[in-house]
């Protein structure tokens, strides 16, 4: 056999290997390793974050502990060990595009940008991008942010899009990035930024726990719809058939209704802090006919 037969020979073998490898997914990779990764947030207050005993806890903690169970017996193996992974919003989804993680159970955003690099099960919440800032300040829309100093957190849907906003409607503003939520919203209690733009819901529960939480003001006017989704990696459909179905399960079943409430309508660990957030309009219609739909359009 000549040379370049011989390299056309094993360059076709690798082809062919490569996709067979990449098509083993999650469940193998879970089934061999005896263990699936949760990759969960630090401080993402009431969905992923840590009690006093710096346990991972939260709504969205909660609904992948309820899809570990749905792996647990679609690979028949009762004792899966569950390891968690700290992430945050620069590196979840590089995390999880490496196989370091197999589901991110935070306050991600399921956009169409996103879904190029990673795939989201049903959407768990709905929110919308708005600002927080001191109630004296007065800064209830756009043009009043006009000429300030904005922060958002690294890594997010948000700081892209006070950006876009920025330039498109020439408003002058300087931002500014953070490394985490409560950092970000210590610069505007210090005054080091007049306002942070992010996911309303988690505006709400750090306005709620700071030292004077009728202080601050949280905008009325919204640059943008925000579906939340539990990560998982891309082009595994078998590992996301198995998910899919168990958050169509929790939903159908009404099972979502006490979890929710538990999150979001009582007080929640460690300081006792009630949210006292209804069910939204946008996320009852999910519940009713669930979608993973990364269009924000999906959802007004």
């Amino acid at each position: 056999m000549t040379r370049p037969i011989t390299l056309i020979l094993a360059a076709l073998a690798l082809a062919i290997a490569v996709p067979a490898a990449a098509q083993e997914g999650t469940l193998k990779k879970i089934k061999d390793g005896g263990s699936i990764t949760i990759g969960h947030r630090d401080a993402s207050i009431p969905f992923s974050y840590y009690d006093d005993k710096q346990q991972p806890v939260g709504y969205a903690v909660e609904l992948c502990l309820r899809i570990v169970d749905a792996v647990k017996s679609e690979l028949k193996m009762p004792k899966l060990d569950v390891k968690y992974q700290l992430v945050t919003s620069a590196n979840r989804v590089p995390l999880m595009a490496n196989g370091t993680i197999d589901l991110e159970c935070g306050s991600t955003t399921n956009n169409l940008a996103r879904q190029e690099q990673v795939w989201f099960t049903i959407t768990h919440f709905v929110t919308a991008n708005r600002w927080v800032a001191k109630k004296s300040a007065n800064l209830r829309t756009l043009q009043d942010l006009k000429g300030k100093t904005v922060v958002s957190t690294a890594g997010t849907t948000n700081i892209k899009g006070i950006t876009e906003i920025n330039a498109a409607q020439n408003l002058g503003l300087s931002i500014i990035s953070a490394n985490g939520h409560p950092e970000a919203f210590q610069m505007v209690e210090t005054g080091r930024a007049a306002a942070f733009v992010m996911d309303d819901i988690l505006l709400y529960s750090l306005a709620a726990q700071s030292r004077n939480p009728g202080d601050y003001a949280i905008s009325t006017e919204a640059t943008s719809v925000e579906p939340y989704g539990i990560m998982l990696r891309k082009d595994d459909a078998a590992f996301k058939k198995v998910v899919n179905a168990a958050m169509t399960n929790i939903y159908k079943s009404g099972q979502i209704n006490a979890i929710y409430e538990k999150w979001f309508l009582k007080p929640i660990p460690p300081k006792g802090i009630n949210l006292n957030i209804p069910m939204s309009d946008q996320f009852k219609r999910v519940v009713a006919n669930p979608t993973d739909s990364g269009d924000p359009a999906a959802y007004k």
